[in-house]
């Protein structure tokens, strides 16, 4: 036993500096904190980039919802009135209703034939969409005032369609804005109207439309147009005219042999590949000298 606890000089010494460091050591330790610093926390910043993060969340949200948008209650299929909310009784009342032919013209008129509670009409008729004919009928003054007092008019009472301005053809049932820009447009792309004819060239406007252009107006100062002899043209001159190509030219003028002249304008309606729907017009282009 005596052995453990007899030392020599070095020994003590060593334990001695042993003892020292460890006594350092926890100086050290209870008055140097290693502890690191902190950084100090935006209170404000982290609720605001939160708050964000939260917004972005509900619109995420949000456009993961199914989309309702305008439409016709009219149209209404088994399905879609189900995404809607509505019952399989309410869905036939309204199949039943448009089966006779009939419509539905407003969210009232909806309800009347569905039977729809007011909290789903209400959620419902917010995207309901009409024609703009039904929510916004229009009645134009210029339709009425054609109707009521412009009666047919003789050729001296007639406005000249040569002359005739967008603002004066509009006075027409059945033309508007539009229609009367393609009138002019067509009789500046040919440097005035020939005939009243002329007029079926313009696109979209009906026989009806016509017809009440013309109690109204007339071409009273044609364009000059120099007719060709229909006997006596050739390929050349013939292609010249409107509606008229090579291939109609070259029968024209073998008709013409065989039949030793033409006697008849008319005539040409048996040449073969004739554009007969075209005649009339293709006609003030031509003439005939016996």
């Amino acid at each position: 036993m005596k052995s453990h606890f007899t030392f020599t000089r070095k020994q003590r010494n060593g334990i001695f500096l042993l003892i020292l460091i460890i006594v350092s050591l926890q100086a050290l330790y209870f008055f140097v904190s290693f502890s690191k610093d902190v950084d100090t926390v935006d209170k404000d910043g982290l609720n605001k980039f939160l708050f964000e993060i939260d917004s972005l969340r509900l619109v995420e949200i949000e456009n993961r919802k199914p989309k309702v948008y305008p439409f016709n209650p009219n149209y209404i299929t088994d399905y879609k009135g189900y995404t809607l909310g509505m019952s399989n009784e309410e869905i036939d009342r309204l199949l039943q209703f448009r089966a006779q032919d009939k419509w539905v013209n407003s969210a009232k008129e909806f309800q009347q034939v569905t039977k729809v509670s007011d909290s789903l009409l209400a959620t419902m008729s917010p995207y309901f969409k009409f024609p703009e004919w039904i929510t916004n009928p229009k009645i134009k003054k210029d339709y009425i005032n054609s109707n009521a007092t412009h009666q047919p008019k003789n050729f001296d009472q007639k406005q000249d369609l040569n002359t005739a301005t967008a603002t004066q053809l509009q006075r027409i049932n059945g033309i508007g804005e539009a229609y009367s820009k393609r009138i002019i447009k067509y009789r500046e792309k040919y440097g005035g109207f020939i005939a009243d004819v002329q007029l079926q060239e313009v696109y979209g406007l009906s026989p009806e439309v016509i017809e009440r252009l013309l109690e109204q107006f007339t071409v009273k100062t044609p364009k000059q147009v120099e007719k060709i002899d229909l006997n006596q043209a050739t390929i050349e001159q013939l292609v010249t005219v409107q509606y008229i190509d090579y291939e109609v030219a070259h029968h024209i003028i073998e008709q013409r042999t065989l039949r030793e002249g033409y006697k008849s304008l008319d005539e040409l309606l048996k040449v073969k590949s004739f554009p007969t729907n075209k005649f009339e017009i293709i006609k003030l282009y031509l003439k005939l000298n016996q």
